[in-house]
């Protein structure tokens, strides 16, 4: 039986689906088979050499040694789209934060508790706090997945203009995607032309800082940006700097810091967006589904470092090879196979970079010296058998 460590708290619904499937939940587990995680920072984490697959209940991977994984043939998945609905709600709050100053206004009758004119004194002190609508207004939505096609279906309900930029648009998404919705031709079309920013990608090499001090000197005055991917994708002293100066009018972001903390300008959040009771136990059952169906079947679906691969079991048993993106190395498998006199029924094998899988149903039982046999293949990272 499968064993199953988790390094975090995970909602019951999620562990439900474990146990449903046939796998153990061991928290004292030395060296378990999978890991189903949420925020733990697993990088200086000692994996066992049984452990086959890492499930994050959440769409980020930062706490996880992805690369690492990748090289010793361990399933890294994500839940992308499961916490989709909680943070296009933030993300539709964040746009009317950053027009009008409502957490300001909010402090502000806040501190005047004990005073005898209350009433009086907001009706003075009020204009302040006003801020532009919404409506009629352009939002350049960088990042159209799962997140970013439902806000911008969103803001076009509201009245506004939307324009959006993603140069990795996958078709699936692009079948999601409003038809009202414009594309920007480019990065910094987008820029010149909106009055709001919502910056929803993936944090990694190429898009860290991609709101820098030039990507906002090519913006409107008074631009307004919401930031709800990741704190590393904006440069937060260039923000600073174009709050202080009033090219930027207001900064919303669901990544605090020390710079960001208090500074005028900024609205944050203590990372809030997939932070509802919905939103977590749809995490937790998506990465249960994942994990339970690569450890019992071999499927893979919603990896962020293997091939999409999901095929219905056929014959007695399964061949499951994880292997670099070269020639010949399914002939090799086959090869091994036919000389078993063992019968193939089915097969399936992609590709994602430099990292190949390949599942091969067969119809007699696998003996442990055949799969020895495959996993000396040179450029072979995993083999199992089920």
């Amino acid at each position: 039986m499968y064993k199953v460590k988790t390094m975090n708290n995970i909602a019951q619904s999620g562990l439900d689906v474990l146990t449903a499937r046939g796998l153990r939940i061991d928290n004292d587990a030395v060296d378990p088979d999978g890991l189903l995680v949420r925020s733990a920072k697993l990088h200086d984490m000692d994996f066992g050499g049984n452990l086959l697959a890492i499930a994050r209940a959440g769409v980020g991977t930062d706490n996880v040694p992805v690369d690492r994984c990748t090289e010793k043939g361990v399933v890294v998945f994500n839940t992308a789209g499961a916490n989709a609905q909680a943070v296009v709600e933030l993300a539709v709050c964040s746009l009317v934060l950053a027009s009008r100053d409502l957490m300001g206004g909010a402090l502000w009758v806040h501190s005047l508790a004990g005073r005898d004119d209350v009433e009086s004194a907001v009706e003075a002190g009020k204009k302040a706090f006003v801020g532009p609508e919404i409506r009629g207004k352009t939002l350049g939505v960088i990042g159209l997945g799962a997140i970013g096609a439902k806000v911008a279906k969103s803001a076009l309900n509201l009245g506004m203009e939307v324009v959006g930029y993603d140069p990795y648009l996958s078709v699936e998404a692009a079948w999601h995607l409003h038809s009202d919705v414009k594309h920007a031709e480019n990065f910094g079309s987008l820029l010149r032309g909106s009055d709001y920013i919502l910056v929803q990608v993936h944090h990694n090499e190429k898009t860290h800082h991609m709101i820098d001090a030039a990507a906002i000197a090519q913006m409107k005055d008074g631009a307004r940006i919401i930031n709800l991917g990741r704190g590393g994708l904006v440069d937060e002293d260039a923000i600073l700097d174009a709050l202080a100066s009033g090219k930027v009018a207001r900064y919303v972001t669901d990544f605090p810091s020390n710079k960001l903390a208090g500074a005028k300008g900024v609205v944050a959040f203590p990372h809030l967006g997939a932070s509802t009771p919905e939103s977590e136990e749809k995490c937790a059952i998506m990465a249960a589904q994942e994990l339970a169906d690569y450890l019992k079947n071999g499927n893979i679906h919603n990896s962020v470092n293997m091939p999409e691969l999901t095929l219905e079991r056929e014959g007695a048993a399964r061949i499951c090879a994880i292997h670099d993106n070269i020639p010949r190395m399914i002939n090799s498998f086959l090869d091994i196979i036919g000389e078993e006199n063992i019968n193939v029924e089915h097969m399936q094998n992609k590709a994602r970079g430099s990292v190949a899988y390949t599942v091969i149903d067969v119809g007699s039982p696998i003996g442990q010296v055949l799969a020895e046999r495959i996993a000396a293949v040179p450029h072979v990272r995993r083999v199992r058998v089920l």
